[in-house]
């Protein structure tokens, strides 16, 4: 089922492995591995979930941040060290610090949810000074490394690291120790790669008929692109929506690593992680970060391929800020069809309003958001219009009427940068 390699030369090794397992015993939690009924009775297959939203920092980061840190020489961990980070690895490097004395400057993007940055702060306490700047991770990445040069600082890489890799592993050596089955399918989200490069390391020596599945949102498909370029892609402009994940470019190392060992990379759309960060929190009560969720969101690509399969979603984090829930239950109504929004142009006499309620909209089809202003000296005005219905298609025969009508429109669901000023 798996990749059949010959000769390779895992730059992982397993010695390294168990070397960081014991390196981290006492700092982090050996997270469980759970099946899920609700997942598994869903689509026909046994799934269980690594979850890593359990870990100390909510995140498998720790791993890696603490593995590369605590092996530094005494030299190096005696001075400071920067990182950049989105928010887990942060997290991760900032628990680290305190753990090991070592002081840290920590970057991350200025649109890093509050939730996030109060758990560095936490974590960190004394031992690191966070700074914000950038639009996205590669911003802030590229101000740590010029101010790390300029100090002569260590700089702590999220992904692009051996050692942060091979932390990272110690999550797949959990995996198969706690497994009393063969694991025909894994599926893990993949960011700049250092997750599925220390996996995917792990699996193809101890479990080399499992399928590896890397996952990433449609909006930052970097990983994705350069494997099928076969070369490092940088992605000109990403939807940092799912932010854990939300990287331009993916490291050297861990491209190499990921397009060697992946049998395949899924991307998902943001609106499908939002509907299951949705059912996973109405279903089963668990709260799970966009990055966190994109395992399970594959599953859906994946469905006919996993029945009666084993197969395990690494559950990578868990640090949401309940301010996002509004947006992402709005994404998540867009991605399933329910909710559309419009520029409907209106011709500015009596009973336009009217006849738009009573001519195109059906009982059931319900106005949640309508944006006019009347201008005295037009004959026409536009008018933003928010509809949700009850079935995915019963907006076909909206357009269908609104045309029938006289109502000229533009359909604004595709178009979120606009959506985003808007609602």
């Amino acid at each position: 089922m798996g990749k059949t390699l010959t000769g390779t030369q895992f730059l992982v090794s397993l010695q390294q492995v168990e070397q960081a397992a014991q390196r981290l015993k006492g700092v982090i939690a050996k997270t469980p591995l759970l099946q899920n009924l609700w997942l598994s009775q869903k689509y026909g297959a046994e799934v269980y979930l690594k979850r890593e939203d359990l870990q100390v920092v909510r995140s498998y980061k720790i791993r890696g941040a603490y593995n590369k840190m605590a092996s530094l020489p005494p030299a190096q961990r005696e001075q400071e060290i920067v990182c950049a980070s989105a928010g887990n690895h942060a997290q991760g490097v900032a628990y680290a610090c305190q753990l090991l004395g070592i002081k840290g400057y920590i970057f991350m993007p200025a649109a890093t949810p509050a939730q996030k940055v109060n758990k560095v702060r936490l974590f960190g306490k004394d031992k690191v000074e966070i700074i914000l700047t950038g639009a996205a991770y590669d911003d802030s990445f590229a101000a740590a490394k010029t101010f790390c040069d300029s100090r002569g600082s260590t700089f702590i890489a999220p992904f692009d690291d051996l050692a942060v890799i091979t932390g990272q592993a110690t999550v797949g050596m959990e995996i198969l120790r706690e497994a009393s089955f063969g694991i025909d399918y894994l599926f893990m989200p993949i960011g700049g790669g250092g997750l599925a490069s220390g996996l995917s390391s792990v699996f193809r020596q101890l479990s080399p008929l499992t399928r590896l599945v890397g996952v990433q949102p449609s909006g930052a498909p970097s990983m994705y692109n350069s494997i099928r370029a076969q070369q490092r892609q940088t992605l000109e402009t990403i939807d940092s929506f799912v932010d854990g994940a939300a990287v331009k470019c993916p490291g050297e190392l861990t491209y190499e690593i990921c397009r060697e060992l992946l049998d395949d990379i899924v991307l998902v759309p943001e609106g499908q992680v939002c509907e299951d960060i949705l059912k996973m929190y109405n279903e089963e009560g668990v709260v799970l970060e966009p990055a966190g969720t994109l395992s399970i969101s594959a599953l859906t690509a994946y469905a006919d391929q996993i029945k009666g399969k084993n197969v395990v979603c690494v559950i990578s984090g868990s640090n949401n800020d309940i301010t996002r829930m509004e947006d992402i239950k709005e994404r998540a109504m867009r991605h399933q069809g329910l909710k559309h929004y419009f520029m409907v142009t209106f011709n500015q006499q009596p009973g336009a309003l009217r006849t738009f309620v009573n001519q195109v909209l059906h009982p059931e089809d319900d106005i949640i958001h309508f944006q006019y202003i009347k201008k005295n000296n037009k004959e026409t005005g536009p008018v933003f219009l928010g509809i949700e219905v009850k079935a995915p298609h019963d907006v076909e025969a909206i357009k269908t009427r609104m045309s029938e009508e006289g109502f000229d429109f533009e359909y604004l669901n595709g178009k979120q940068d606009l959506l985003s000023l808007l609602v």
